[in-house]
């Protein structure tokens, strides 16, 4: 498969070496969903601009706990696209999509550095957008105070995983982002560890132990260029549509499409240890 010809693609930060676990960090938190819902103590619902509309020009509308757009069964957290419309009685904060998934964020839970694993299926749908990500805990401006983007992918190019850093001087709308893609030919067949490894002076992103992008705080602009020092939060969603992944249309005949997510990890090492 050929390079992503998306006006969305920018390639500075290629890393094709290892991405792997400091043998000295700690478990500190993690969701194996073994149980059959989702654990709320956990995790919450986004559902803050269903009304409004989401950002990027996205069609969907995210609900909270609707079992037809996310479950937990089997020891999998599935996350489902659907075509539909919703009934205004009893969904109050609908805004008229024709799109219906779901939005999860980790609650109560912020960290600074670490290493993170998410072993995930995607949709490979036309206008599927899944993504894992995160944002800082206290975010007052984007993209002023940095989002991390450990795994996007859009139907209309199936099977390439995208990574990318966004800050105020680098990011999506100037088209100087730090990003990089991998092509994951059985992404959307079987399950693959998305993995992210956040120090101090660096910052890498990989799959299944193979890297895609490393950046390193090594650029002058301060928070301008390196804004990952405070609390971010852990993003699971999966969108639908929007300036990226509706750009080849949307296939309503392939919904609906599921996202499933095995687990998600998160390890760190000790303030003042090595890692």
């Amino acid at each position: 498969m050929a390079a992503a010809q998306s006006q969305f693609t920018v390639t500075n930060a290629s890393y094709g070496g290892p991405v792997k676990r400091p043998a000295d960090a700690r478990l500190v938190w993690q969701d194996e969903f073994d149980g059959d819902r989702l654990d709320t103590a956990k995790w919450a619902y986004d559902t803050a601009r269903n009304k409004q509309g989401w950002h990027n020009g996205e069609l969907q509308y995210y609900s909270a706990g609707r079992l037809e757009n996310i479950g937990v069964a089997n020891g999998v957290l599935r996350f489902e696209a659907r075509r539909e419309t919703l009934d205004p009685t009893k969904y109050p904060d609908w805004g008229g999509q024709n799109y219906t998934s779901a939005r999860i964020y980790s609650k109560g839970a912020g960290w600074t550095y670490g290493f993170y694993e998410i072993r995930a299926k995607l949709p490979c749908a036309r206008g599927t957008w899944p993504a894992i990500w995160m944002l800082p805990v206290d975010l007052k401006k984007w993209p002023d105070d940095g989002e991390i983007d450990i795994m996007e992918q859009v139907g209309a190019e199936p099977n390439l995983i995208y990574a990318s850093l966004h800050t105020l001087l680098f990011n999506h709308v100037k088209k100087t982002q730090r990003s990089a893609q991998k092509l994951v030919s059985t992404s959307c067949d079987e399950f693959h560890v998305y993995q992210l490894d956040w120090r101090p002076d660096s910052i890498a992103i990989g799959v299944d132990g193979q890297g895609i992008l490393r950046v390193l705080n090594d650029q002058p602009g301060g928070k301008g260029a390196w804004p990952f020092d405070t609390p971010y939060k852990l993003i699971l969603n999966l969108a639908m549509g929007g300036d990226w992944a509706g750009q080849k249309g949307m296939d309503d005949a392939a919904l609906p499409q599921r996202m499933e997510v095995d687990y998600v990890r998160v390890w760190q090492v000790r303030a003042g240890e090595r890692g």
